[in-house]
């Protein structure tokens, strides 16, 4: 049961509004009216040791717009983790880090839809992390923070809203907020987001989990955030929150007529089309309608009005791709439901790359290009929540070109970042361990064309591009993005949805796996709440989907290729960790002369594992071969090569044999003829090669030369 407590405690005479319940085995705590007395709305949201503030500000509607103007950041404050900065230069938070861009979008995604179309105020939301529990990542907590803030404006957000983040423990039990280690361990981590009457946004990350296991968890996640949507719409009633009026922009009543009227003898039948010929006839008639209203109306009065025009022709469109599917049966392009477009690839496309590929799905295009290094190259992560290395990276570029339009050139966006990340968590499940393969992985998507599904066509290219290149994944990982069409009880699912499909759809559903399993998985409602069984069939459809994509990539290449010779190769050993500081030497100075010397780059484990990378496998092999005299302790009847006199006196020279460790040359031993002085023979600075013939009590080193050169000459 909820508490409700209140109390003053600032000059303007607000009370202290705290409103608590039982979620999830934790209290969930709500306060209104402690901080923020300028914003329209703001919300501190306790949950553990986590503590959010969810702002929430209105602007006025702003004439002309043709969006929504809403933006929702979070924000991850190093200091909530007790954490300064590890940068050596820049200790202030700056630009968000990619996790906290992906967690913005988490937020976003299940809030953007239950704002009413045509709504054009200013709308800005901000969840910022005040103090991080540990025990498990603060997103959904910011999440509820956000929902509650929008709710406590009065404006016509149809929330509340409320998420988790599941996991599956050891005992197969489906289990909330579980730690970041434990998530590592399980074969199931996803975050559910909804409303009281259904599902908003799913998101998930997985080791071949199977659609029982996916559909499980959105099962129990739907069921235990019902508490903190009840709590929600309690302190709204508390508060005794006012509805603001609003006015939507809507396209107007009798230019929608006039559009529909004008288009109606020119859709239907005579619009289907596979792509990219249907996008051609659009751009076509759309062209053919303004100039024929311009003409009309009279050019100056239409230019005033272009855009209410063109946004009429576009719902008449949307209208139109509804229609076909409710009532025909039929899509856009002509398609089945369930088929798929027209699909080739092709991979070692590009010379110098480490590996290639192209994915073509319809007019979606996607070109992947993976680069290998050694470990050494991986990311360093440095965020509020976790400190460490991402060995392998997935980046996503969109130019404007993709989609037929002149756009700048610039950073990636988030939509960038969160499609690259999703098909880098599609990926990481079949990837081989360090110990298998001791590479950082890079891998690029290059998008050359859009008509929808380009995320999971990047996850394709990825796929096969990492194995021209090489990386021995487990398993091929297709990915398939589904579509919904909902007319009252019936919904209609589809398969592989193009752009026209999606706009005027009701879902957004991407999901990709193996022939095992899922791997990863996002959803997005544009209906404000689904419920479980129409995902259920969506999910199902998907498999078949993938399975199809799946039996056409293996036929354009089944498993890895023989690496390129222009990556490098990556040997390892492993060695005793107290010798790791003589391999480094006093200021780095031995690592740099063998990586300096041998022309490779070296990369040290604190357990003692050391990798050595080069094209050249003899370099890697003088590199080991150079480790392994420091590291190995020297045993007798063992030779060095090109070892350096350090020192010639009158009765031998000293030669070291590895950094630290010298031995001594007697005069007697260099040579099988007589030697009168040691200086007629070698100088300091020479290599010389040599064997260790004895170590006395005391672990002094005798070497002789004569001894090596006997051996060798065997």
């Amino acid at each position: 049961m909820s508490q409700i407590t209140t109390k003053t405690i600032n000059p303007y005479g607000k009370k202290l509004i705290v409103v608590e319940t039982e979620f999830c085995g934790r209290t969930l705590t709500l306060e209104v009216n402690r901080v923020g007395f300028r914003t329209t709305s703001s919300v501190i949201v306790r949950y553990g040791d986590t503590v959010v503030l969810g702002t929430a500000m209105l602007g006025k509607s702003i004439k002309g717009m043709d969006y929504f103007p809403l933006s929702i950041d979070y924000e991850e404050k190093f200091y909530a983790a007790g954490k300064i900065s590890g940068s050596r230069y820049i200790k202030r938070e700056g630009r968000p880090s990619d996790d906290a861009v992906l967690i913005g979008r988490l937020i976003d995604r299940p809030l953007r839809p239950l704002w009413p179309k045509g709504y054009r105020n200013e709308v800005q939301g901000v969840a910022s992390v005040l103090s991080m529990d540990p025990s498990f990542r603060p997103d959904v907590i910011a999440m509820i923070a956000m929902s509650t803030a929008f709710m406590l404006t009065g404006a016509p957000f149809d929330g509340p809203v409320a998420g988790v983040r599941v996991g599956i423990n050891e005992k197969g039990d489906y289990e909330a907020f579980m730690s970041a280690e434990e998530l590592d361990e399980s074969k199931l981590d996803i975050v559910v987001a909804g409303r009281e009457s259904g599902i908003m946004m799913v998101e998930a990350g997985a080791n071949e989990a199977t659609e029982e296991e996916v559909m499980g968890a959105i099962k129990f996640a739907e069921e235990v955030i019902q508490p903190a949507i009840a709590i929600q719409d309690e302190l709204v009633k508390k508060v005794g929150v006012e509805k603001q009026e609003y006015e939507l922009i809507l396209p107007d009543a009798d230019k929608q007529k006039e559009v529909d009227a004008w288009v109606s003898k020119k859709l239907g039948k005579a619009l289907r089309a596979p792509y990219p010929e249907r996008n051609e006839m659009i751009g076509v008639l759309r062209k053919q309608m303004h100039d024929e209203f311009a003409t009309k109306i009279g050019e100056e009065e239409y230019t005033a009005h272009f855009t209410e025009y063109d946004e009429a022709l576009t719902m008449a469109l949307h209208k139109d791709v509804r229609e076909g599917i409710l009532k025909d049966g039929t899509r856009p392009d002509g398609r089945e439901l369930t088929e798929v477009r027209p699909l080739s690839s092709e991979v070692g496309l590009l010379p110098r790359a480490h590996g290639s590929s192209i994915f073509t799905r319809g007019v979606t295009q996607a070109f992947n290009i993976v680069t290998l290094a050694s470990l050494s190259y991986a990311q360093m992560v440095d965020t509020m929540e976790r400190n460490g290395e991402r060995r392998y990276m997935h980046h996503y570029n969109a130019p404007g070109y993709t989609v037929g339009e002149v756009k700048r050139l610039g950073s990636p966006g988030r939509r960038e970042i969160g499609h690259g990340y999703l098909a880098e968590r599609a990926l990481s499940a079949v990837l081989p361990t360090e110990a298998e393969f001791p590479y950082a992985i890079r891998s690029v998507t290059e998008i050359m064309s859009q008509n929808g599904s380009t995320s999971m066509a990047a996850t394709c290219s990825s796929c096969l591009a990492l194995l021209d290149a090489g990386v021995p994944l487990k398993r091929l990982v297709s990915g398939i993005a589904m579509g919904l069409m909902v007319d009252g009880d019936k919904t209609y699912v589809l398969s592989d949805i193009a752009d026209a499909e999606d706009f005027a759809g009701d879902m957004d559903f991407k999901v990709t796996g193996t022939s095992e399993g899922i791997t990863a998985l996002q959803m997005d409602m544009k209906v404000h709440g689904l419920k479980v069984d129409v995902l259920a069939k969506a999910l199902e459809q998907g498999k078949e989907g993938r399975a199809f994509i799946l039996s056409h990539m293996l036929e354009t290449i089944d498993k890895p290729n023989e690496m390129s010779p222009y990556a490098p190769r990556v040997e390892s050993i492993t060695i005793n960790p107290d010798k790791i500081r003589e391999i480094i030497g006093k200021g780095g100075e031995t690592i740099q002369k063998i990586t300096g010397e041998t022309g490779t780059e070296i990369d040290i484990k604190d357990d003692g594992t050391v990798m050595i990378a080069s094209p050249d496998k003899a370099k890697i092999d003088a590199a080991v071969a150079w480790i392994k005299s420091i590291v190995e302790d020297p045993e007798v009847g063992m030779i060095y090569t090109d070892r350096p006199v350090v020192s010639v006196l009158d009765f031998g020279a000293f030669v070291q044999i590895s950094p630290g460790k010298d031995g001594l040359v007697h005069v007697s031993e260099m040579s099988e003829d007589r030697v009168e002085k040691p200086s007629d023979v070698v100088k300091e600075g020479d290599k010389v090669t040599v064997k260790l013939v004895s170590i006395d009590d005391r672990g002094r080193l005798q070497l002789s030369m004569k001894a090596a050169a006997r051996e060798l000459n065997k």
